[in-house]
């Protein structure tokens, strides 16, 4: 019987992560050279003249979760003896091989037998977590592994250069959500990613104090997220604003989590007084609601005016209207003068409960479509989608900080107030299409070529053909026009809240949306806001409820 041997093409193909890995290296030196650390730099050139087994088994245990890990469960074909591969990493001090470890640290590499067979009077019922609490009072002081065992011989890896891997990590990435594992969803074709061209002007840090503040930020929220006391985090986050946009509103973001969290643990005092220094999106009102909640009304309704004056979007706008109506009339005021609203057009459908689970929006476009008149699902997709393809151009500019790497959906200040501004040229030059029927070629030509890339607003998996060409054809440039202005003046929030559904006269060369509500739903406050948009705007839209035949 033959056995089989890997031939070379075979031995690469398994080194796949070390390949991916050494190309995260390479441009985070030719990108970021001169920014480096001398560790970091250090770190990228010894790393390169390791042996490839040793290269291999670093790489596979910074992708594991933790940074001790025993030495039996180690196992890895392609790399082949684990010990051997282990030698240089030793030397260069990248493992320890016989770490101290805390009884937390412990408890984490044993299995709960172990657990029991080590501490004999532990319950047997008991969970290690459970078990975890009794013994950190019990056994205070760290050990060998070795030495915790006793008898049982076996090693521990420690991989003191984790912390280090994860900050090139995130310096490559420029986030705290990506994983190497891009790298293979990328490779297999799952993901399909816009090429944009990278320039020394457009990277996202340009001083070394960008990258510090940067990793800063990522360790107050790791903090943040393992439950750390709040003061000390709130101690390490910088209380000052950032001289760099993103990194700016990530430090406000955290600064708003932080104070929210106090504010739901009814510490009223510390939230509000770090709502009133945090510009992140809503902190303002929240800040406002804190007060009511301290039953400070005269203060509340004098903060809510005031910033009713220059509202910083229509939602916070529609939300301090309601604030300030409940305050007044707490405060025992005369009721305000309200602006009376559009009705829009309203469209009722009796219909049998469905067995099945089916949505209303499903059982709205079956009873609502006709051939003359088809009705397509689309929610927040179809104008978002027709967006994305006409601005693409604009959307994936290389301008500074917006990309960082090859597997970005989108640019990193897309949810930026200044993005627009940024790009302002860029946007003029797509939104101008739609003054001639350029921007039907447009469209449809990065339909055709885009296909399946990733996007931030096109939404591949509804957007058909069919649909496409019938929006174009019924869509008004001028109603386009409308959406996209609305879109692009607050992209967080109205990228949602569009109807439900869309139907088209395509002879008459018109169409309208459709929101559906089910039997005791009622409009959200951004489908609220899109509809009065569409009515301010002679834009067509329904309101369609639905109700059970047996509770007519």
């Amino acid at each position: 019987m033959s056995v089989w041997q890997p031939t070379q093409q075979d031995q690469s193909a398994a080194f796949y992560y070390l390949e991916h890995f050494r190309s995260a290296l390479h441009w985070l030196r030719e990108r970021y050279g001169d920014l480096l650390s001398e560790r970091e730099s250090c770190f990228i050139h010894e790393f390169a003249a390791l042996p490839r087994n040793s290269q291999a088994l670093l790489v596979r245990l910074i992708m594991r979760r933790g940074e001790r890990f025993r030495a039996r469960k180690i196992r890895y074909p392609e790399i082949g003896n684990i010990p051997r591969a282990c030698g240089p990493l030793i030397e260069l001090q990248w493992i320890d091989p016989r770490p101290m470890l805390a009884i937390d640290e412990l408890v984490k590499l044993l299995t709960r037998a172990e657990l029991s067979e080590l501490f004999p009077g532990l319950p047997s019922t008991m969970l290690k977590a459970q078990a975890l609490v009794l013994l950190q009072s019990t056994q205070p002081e760290p050990r060998s592994f070795e030495e915790w065992r006793g008898s049982v011989s076996e090693s521990v890896y420690w991989v003191k250069v984790a912390a280090l891997c994860t900050q090139l990590r995130l310096l490559f990435f420029g986030n705290f959500r990506q994983q190497w594992s891009e790298f293979v969803l990328a490779d297999l074709g799952i993901f399909r990613y816009e090429t944009v061209p990278f320039s020394r002007e457009s990277r996202a840090f340009h001083t070394r104090r960008d990258i510090d503040d940067f990793l800063l930020l990522y360790e107050c929220r790791r903090r943040l997220y393992e439950q750390a006391p709040l003061g000390e985090v709130l101690a390490l986050l910088p209380r000052t604003p950032l001289n760099h946009e993103w990194l700016e509103a990530r430090r406000a973001k955290l600064l708003y989590q932080i104070a929210r969290l106090h504010e739901i643990a009814g510490e009223r005092a510390q939230a509000l007084a770090l709502y009133r220094e945090c510009r992140h999106p809503g902190a303002r009102l929240r800040g406002i609601r804190a007060l009511q909640a301290d039953a400070r009304h005269g203060e509340a309704l004098e903060l809510a005016r005031l910033a009713l004056q220059a509202p910083e979007s229509s939602a916070e706008e529609q939300r301090l209207l309601r604030v300030v109506r409940r305050l007044e009339r707490r405060l025992g005021m005369p009721p305000r003068t309200l602006k009376r609203a559009l009705r829009p057009e309203r469209l009722d459908l009796i219909v049998p409960a469905p067995l099945g689970g089916q949505s209303v929006e499903y059982l709205a476009l079956k009873l609502v479509s006709i051939p003359a008149a088809p009705v397509y699902y689309v929610e927040n997709t179809l104008i978002n989608s027709l967006f994305g393809l006409l601005c693409w151009e604009a959307i994936f500019a290389p301008v500074s900080g917006a990309f960082f790497h090859r597997f970005q959906v989108g640019p990193m200040d897309l949810f930026s107030p200044t993005f627009r501004q940024r790009r302002s040229a860029l946007f003029a030059r797509c939104l101008q299409q739609l003054d001639s029927d350029s921007y039907r070629e447009t469209i449809k030509d990065n339909f055709l070529a885009k296909q399946g890339i990733q996007s931030p607003f096109v939404s591949w998996g509804v957007l058909t053909e069919e649909l496409l060409d019938t929006a174009l054809a019924c869509i008004p440039a001028a109603h386009l026009r409308f959406y996209f202005e609305r879109l692009l003046s607050n992209l967080p929030e109205n990228r949602s809240g569009l109807p439900d559904l869309v139907q088209f006269w395509v002879d008459e060369k018109r169409y309208r949306m459709i929101e559906v509500k089910g039997p005791g739903d009622r409009l959200q406050d951004n489908q609220q806001r899109w509809i009065e948009f569409c009515m301010d705007h002679d834009l067509p839209v329904t309101v369609c409820h639905v109700r059970w035949a047996q509770s007519a």
